[in-house]
């Protein structure tokens, strides 16, 4: 039986249920006293929206019981022919993982690396398969806090491999219920996935912390952090590593008065010790002191590519700092290694084309389940056209068909956009019914695009979940979808005991060796012999043609 890394007390304090007093898990007491709470807690406790899902889900996840075995099955997951694959491994009682990134080996695309949120070790599960994705093995990474010593909850994840490096890298965030520190961290594994940074030593790609003086900006809270690679030999930044997140800034009451989009950026992580990395950081949204957390200084969900060229991309919505409300579509580049950006970012979005949707409790949730479904777009890039696709979750026709998954692409750089189109469409054409939300996208090293998202048009009472896929030759022109999960689930029973959280994004990455669409699935949920309610990651063995 595989051991799985333990938690601190900190953490069992801030996720009582993530971690199993019978694992035989030590104690860790603070030495940085809090006399108050911190301010990302009192925004999620007053404030609908803003902050991201997987922090909420820790505030949300407070006082709740069960406790998982340090034990976990060992070994990879088998592959079954014609049946999808459970790329994680399972504790005692299974607890959820959601979230999902992932990347595969550019000079070897047979091997990939994931991640998702884990409940079990309080960070992020990390799954490798080096057969194309027949078979998946797990190892965990549970970040630290330099600061103090002390373990803290991650998640978040995001993954790129380098090139150059010949590594992959994981970004997660650290922070505390309890404490006020919040960071950004990146971690390092020049053996495909295998070992990991240890968690004092992580990068720090953003911190609210000055190591200089030991004083912390408790107003700050970094989230929601994707990290992408410039990959080609012959840019400029080669091997650049690029950190997006999300920065806000939060008033004594909770109210943030602006959240833009941050940049960090290095030419090198030591492998031996991540932690003495250099960074530089770029403002890609301008601040807004005293604002009232909406316009262009309140963004969310940030992903960035690199072209061919070195230009840095960046996708993302326009959402208030306080609310979930997404009024617009988002879109910046940079063409000299992050260092600037266009002065003003440019609009995807199109008059009568797009809508957000708003819940009552303007929170997201997507009834009638309990989760939230923000908006969580995703960009990808073909090496061969130059060509950029933005896919989102698109309201515009709710009242017939509920959320639907739009694209639109630019062949320019991304300073115009086409027209708005549906990509979740029936035999017909026509929008499908019911929700589809959480899409992602990428291209191969040939220009063919895929994109996966959530879809429960197969359901009449629009909950439960299926995962879609679709696929264009030519060059986003069109394209063809198809159901690529075996099996349903029911979301409701995906999160504990509330069913309120299954992450806010999948992952994809598309080689011409092979496709990797990996997603948060609930299919063996064992809620009704634990009462704890669980999701595992999930993915479809598919080489490319």
């Amino acid at each position: 039986m595989k051991r799985l890394i333990p938690a601190t007390a900190v953490l069992a304090v801030l996720v009582v249920m993530i971690v199993g007093q019978a694992a035989g898990i030590g104690s860790s007491t603070p030495k940085t006293p809090s006399a108050a709470t911190p301010r990302w807690v009192t925004h999620v406790a007053r404030y609908p929206g803003g902050i991201s899902g997987a922090v909420r889900a820790v505030y949300a996840a407070r006082g709740q019981n069960g406790a998982a075995s340090a034990s976990a099955k060992a070994g990879s997951k088998p592959h079954v022919a014609g049946a999808n694959v459970q790329m994680n491994d399972d504790s005692y009682p299974p607890m959820p993982q959601n979230e999902t990134a992932v990347a595969y080996n550019v000079t070897n695309p047979k091997i990939a690396v994931a991640a998702a949120n884990d409940y079990v070790s309080g960070g992020v599960v990390v799954m490798r398969t080096s057969d194309s994705g027949r078979n998946w093995a797990s190892t965990r990474i549970s970040p630290q806090f330099a600061g103090t010593r002390d373990f803290c909850t991650g998640g978040d994840p995001g993954v790129a491999h380098s090139r150059r490096d010949n590594a992959f890298y994981i970004s997660q965030l650290c922070f505390f219920r309890a404490l006020p520190f919040s960071e950004v961290q990146v971690y390092k594994s020049v053996d495909d996935g295998a070992t990991w940074t240890p968690g004092r030593q992580a990068a720090r790609a953003a911190s609210n912390f000055d190591y200089a003086t030991g004083t912390v900006d408790d107003s700050i809270f970094n989230d929601k952090e994707l990290i992408a690679v410039d990959n080609t030999p012959s840019s400029p930044h080669y091997g650049r590593i690029y950190v997006t997140y999300t920065k806000f800034h939060l008033q004594p009451d909770g109210f943030s008065d602006y959240c833009p989009i941050q940049l960090s950026y290095t030419d090198s992580i030591p492998t031996n010790n991540p932690v003495l990395t250099t960074w530089s950081h770029t403002a890609v949204q301008p601040d807004n002191p005293g604002g009232d957390g909406t316009g262009s200084s309140a963004d969310q969900f940030s992903d960035p590519v690199v072209e061919r060229n070195g230009t840095l991309d960046v996708g993302f919505v326009s959402e208030d700092c306080n609310d979930s409300f997404d009024p617009h579509l988002l879109f910046q580049r940079s063409t000299d290694g992050g260092q600037t950006f266009l002065p003003s970012a440019v609009q995807i979005d199109k008059a009568g084309q797009y809508a957000d949707f708003l819940d009552a409790g303007l929170d997201d949730t997507l009834p009638p389940t309990h989760f939230r479904a923000p908006n969580t777009p995703s960009l990808a890039y073909s090496p061969q056209t130059g060509k950029l696709l933005f896919v989102y979750q698109n309201n515009i026709n709710r009242p017939t068909s509920q959320a639907d998954i739009s694209y639109q692409t630019s062949t320019d750089g991304g300073l115009h956009w086409s027209d708005a189109a549906f990509l979740s469409t029936d035999s017909s054409g026509q929008p499908a019914p019911n929700d589809q939300f959480f899409p992602w996208a990428a291209s191969d090293e040939n220009g063919r695009f895929y994109v996966i998202w959530f879809d429960r048009r197969l359901d009449p009472a629009n909950v439960r979940i299926n995962t879609w896929q679709a696929v264009s030759s030519n060059d986003a022109a069109s394209f063809a979808s198809a159901k690529i999960s075996s099996s349903d689930w029911d979301p409701n029973l995906g999160f504990f005991t509330s069913g309120a959280f299954i992450g806010d994004y999948n992952g994809l990455a598309a080689s011409t060796e092979a496709v990797y669409a990996v997603w948060t699935d609930g299919r063996d949920n064992a809620i009704g012999q634990t009462g704890l309610g669980e999701t595992d990651i999930f993915t479809k063995f598919q080489k490319n043609p």
